[in-house]
């Protein structure tokens, strides 16, 4: 059996199980698709939804924080940006903003000075501090409790709630891509979705990929399912990101294709080239692929809102670190994926990983909630062993 064969067989066996509504995946080397699959409905909610295909528009949530990295990264080649001088040179408000420790016996939180200054490679390792109330019952509690805007809103306050814990003590996954977005901003002149196209998305040929859905990315637009408490799926209401946003999310606003996605991967196997054209040079994509955050290590995320996304650890027991932007396995995967691999996920359960020294990526990608759902996961899992399968 093929690759391609493997591939489709995979998604096709997801649909008729009820794993996921509708999918989609390619698997690149730097200078060629592998395979292109998909499979199942872009929605359950209406009765003409057409096909899962691989030009199906989808968010993308935190896959977008690889995107906005490549961009901060692209400015410290320029001298714009810096990766370990205090960011709040750049935002002034990253100098102010506080740590939570608790609350008091009224209730009202308690918010004190951060010991040290945040860096932009402490934001890029998500070890500046900063959460995401969905895995944290004190932000969410912080959130309730001030009526401060939680970061799906898209406003600019959400930015202005405090982080969980001091710069460079430990690893928090939260809202630290988006305050880089806001450092892209500041140091281009540009917003954020402006700076991307024309520096980015434009020159790799990322043309269905946006903060903005396009009226041609809309017929394309694929729905976000839920997976009720018996084990199906069903189509949420209107969910998406808001199209005319105070705040462009760096860390989760981007709508993409599996197409578009890989073109990104190919990029970054290529050592800041795709297609003869260079946006990063080969020395920053070496940066990029690996540890940063030093002697720290990523550790499970407790879920806070279990329907949006559940307990979440990628490969337990299995020691790993973070580059700029990506996590790292530092051992080998049962996936075949060797040591120094290189992966993320977005929050609508879409997955890519990237393998340097085998230089083969690969993108998964579904919509539906909760994340971290280990039926729609395991789909990627098994693509992931399928190429490296073919590979031996």
């Amino acid at each position: 059996m093929t690759l391609q064969d493997s591939v489709q067989a995979i998604l096709d066996g997801g649909v008729a199980r009820g794993d996921v509504a509708g999918a989609t995946a390619e698997i690149v080397s730097p200078n060629e698709v592998l395979c292109s699959a998909a499979a199942g409905v872009r929605s359950l909610h209406e009765e003409a939804a057409g096909p899962m295909t691989s030009d199906t528009v989808c968010w993308i949530a935190s896959m977008t924080k690889a995107l906005t990295g490549t961009a901060a990264m692209q400015l410290t080649e320029g001298g714009r940006l810096h990766l370990d001088t205090p960011a709040a040179e750049v935002l002034e408000h990253l100098g102010t903003v506080g740590v939570l420790e608790g609350f008091d016996a009224q209730g009202s939180p308690l918010v004190r000075p951060a010991r040290a200054p945040i860096t932009l490679r402490q934001l890029l390792t998500h070890t500046a501090g900063f959460g995401y109330e969905i895995w944290s019952e004190d932000l969410l509690r912080y959130h309730e409790v001030t009526g401060t805007p939680t970061i799906r809103t898209c406003r600019r306050a959400a930015l202005d709630a405090p982080a969980l814990g001091d710069p460079g003590e430990q690893w928090l996954y939260g809202t630290n891509i988006d305050h880089v977005g806001l450092m892209v901003e500041a140091a281009s002149g540009m917003r954020l979705g402006d700076y991307l196209q024309q520096h980015l998305l434009g020159p790799l040929g990322m043309d269905s990929t946006a903060f903005g859905i396009s009226a041609d990315m809309r017929a394309r637009l694929a729905t976000v399912h839920i997976r009720g408490d018996d084990g199906a799926l069903g189509a949420m209401g209107r969910f998406e990101m808001d199209q005319e946003p105070e705040v462009q999310l760096g860390g989760a606003g981007l709508y993409s294709t599996v197409e578009d996605y890989c073109r990104f991967l190919q990029m970054i196997l290529g050592r800041g080239t795709r297609d003869g054209v260079q946006v990063l040079r080969p020395e920053t994509v070496d940066r990029m692929v690996v540890n940063n955050m030093g002697t720290l290590r990523v550790v499970p995320l407790p879920a806070a809102i279990p329907g949006v996304a559940g307990d979440v650890e990628f490969y337990p027991g299995i020691e790993k670190s973070w580059g700029l932007t990506f996590q790292i396995n530092e051992e080998p995967l049962p996936t075949g994926r060797p040591a120094g691999g290189l992966m993320w996920a977005g929050l609508a359960n879409s997955f890519y990983w990237i393998d340097m020294q085998n230089q083969v990526a690969g993108t998964y990608i579904s919509q539906q909630f909760p994340f971290g759902d280990p039926r729609t996961f395991g789909l990627f899992d098994s693509i992931e062993r399928a190429c490296y399968t073919a590979l031996a």
